[in-house]
């Protein structure tokens, strides 16, 4: 059994890769959007509103992979959807780091350079969109009942990972070089690092087999038994297999709402309250909330740090909790520990009281998230789908969560600017309606097979 642990463990750390590379393709852009302002924007006497849809266009591409995951992972298999998304991360880092290849002379920029590198930055943002949506059901359909919470939240870790170590590979990029030097090749070179992950990643899936869900689901199952032998052992893989093949003869449609519209409801209000409690606001927009509240520019930069020490250590605390405490207590726990964070700051902001209690509140809630709705909205959009339909409702799922992402992170600036107090009132106020949509609505999945799941949505 322990050689089956290893074994599926090794397969969740390539997974994970996709995770990794995720978090490493949303966040290389905050090293290099300066030097892009400067050589594709104000070169040419463009305005914010093309540097901020720029910076944000990755952000199309998400939602575009989110959409059409359900279709590809359906169709192909998980296997090949994420050696989809291992090839567009590559070819958006080449792309990113060279937008001039065949067409442009390097060193002018010209308004159709900015549209291939937009075009590059949207590709690279569909591989973000299928690896966030396929990545986590690989691992919840290979991984066996007792730790599936575990090895899902382990995405959630990569994709935090993957933000770390990115921001770190852009400051030894850019550390003792000059400004001109980082304006003409620094960025490049931070978007072509990331060829060095993705590549890993592509050639890793060739080693690691299709999920024996999906090879059931196309009728191959002695090879989707071979795997559940080598992931469960002999004794009770072909129970397992047995559970499966019943599940999918037991609904013969493969129709999105065919069990109900309950299920798909549960899966979109998991993603948009993952994004309107105002977590990505927090993470996006960081040192300039510091220095709105009174931190200096160098003290604002060390407050992320921490958050960002903070947001490792509390994802670890999930991943090691998910499977005793269970989904539910942790989503309420953590929903309590959001809105008390957002309701202070909130409470600060109207009162004008800036200090070490901002930050201190700021560490409560980003602390309650990542032990909560990060790892668990993922964990739980991996398995409460049933078979026949999981593909698709993962991908309506994930395709809403980045459309409330983007929603979330381009009305923030706004509705700061009408008031401080108000906007994270707001987030408080979505932090108290996630934790009552959690306690009346999901049910507690701990401990359940796959199969297990379908039977709750049946009654």
């Amino acid at each position: 059994m322990s050689q089956n642990k290893l074994y599926v463990i090794a397969l969740t750390i390539v997974a994970t890769l996709g995770g990794l590379l995720f978090g490493y393709d949303t966040a290389v852009i905050s090293g290099a959007e300066k030097s892009i302002q400067a050589y594709l924007i104000e070169s040419q006497g463009l305005s914010t509103l093309i540097h901020g849809l720029t910076t944000s266009s990755a952000l199309i591409g998400c939602i575009i992979g989110g959409l059409v995951s359900g279709v590809f992972a359906s169709k192909f298999g998980r296997k090949r959807t994420l050696m989809l998304a291992a090839i567009l991360f590559f070819l958006s880092a080449l792309g990113s780091g060279f937008p001039e290849f065949l067409f442009f002379q390097r060193g002018e920029p010209s308004i159709g350079l900015l549209l291939v590198f937009n075009f590059y930055r949207i590709i690279g943002g569909m591989g973000v969109g299928l690896a966030s949506a396929v990545c986590p059901m690989y691992i919840g359909e290979i991984a066996p009942a007792k730790i599936r919470g575990q090895l899902v939240s382990l995405n959630q870790f990569a994709i935090i990972f993957g933000m770390l170590v990115v921001y770190f590979v852009n400051w030894g990029i850019a550390n003792g070089q000059t400004l001109e030097w980082i304006n003409n090749i620094g960025w490049r070179r931070m978007f072509l690092s990331e060829t060095i992950p993705a590549g890993l990643f592509g050639i890793l899936l060739f080693f690691v087999p299709e999920t024996p869900r999906y090879l059931s689901l196309s009728n191959r199952n002695e090879v989707a038994l071979k795997i559940l032998t080598r992931i469960n052992g002999p004794k009770i893989a072909g129970d397992i297999l047995e559970e499966i093949k019943g599940s999918l003869k037991h609904h013969a449609s493969r129709k999105l709402f065919s069990f109900g519209r309950k299920v798909i409801i549960i899966g979109v209000l998991l993603s948009v309250f993952q994004q309107f409690v105002g977590i990505n606001v927090a993470l996006y927009y960081a040192p300039r909330i510091f220095e709105s509240m009174g931190a200096a520019k160098d003290a604002s930069l060390m407050q992320t740090v921490i958050m960002g020490i903070v947001n490792v250590i509390f994802t670890v605390v999930a991943i090691f909790t998910v499977d005793k405490w269970g989904r539910k207590p942790l989503l309420i726990v953590g929903s309590a520990g959001m809105a008390l964070g957002m309701f202070a700051i909130s409470a600060l902001a109207f009162m004008q009281v800036i200090g070490i209690g901002t930050l201190v509140f700021i560490i409560i809630y980003t602390a309650s998230f990542m032990m909560s709705w990060g790892p668990i909205t993922w964990v739980l959009i991996s398995e409460i789908f049933p078979n026949k339909v999981r593909g698709k409702a993962v991908a309506v799922a994930v395709a809403a969560q980045w459309a409330a992402n983007y929603f979330i992170s381009s009305t923030y600036p706004a509705m700061m600017e009408f008031s401080g107090g108000f906007t994270y009132g707001f987030y408080g106020l979505m932090s108290i309606l996630s934790l009552l949509f959690v306690w009346k609505m999901v049910p507690e999945t701990k401990g359940k097979t796959l199969e297990e799941m379908e039977q709750l949505w049946e009654k």
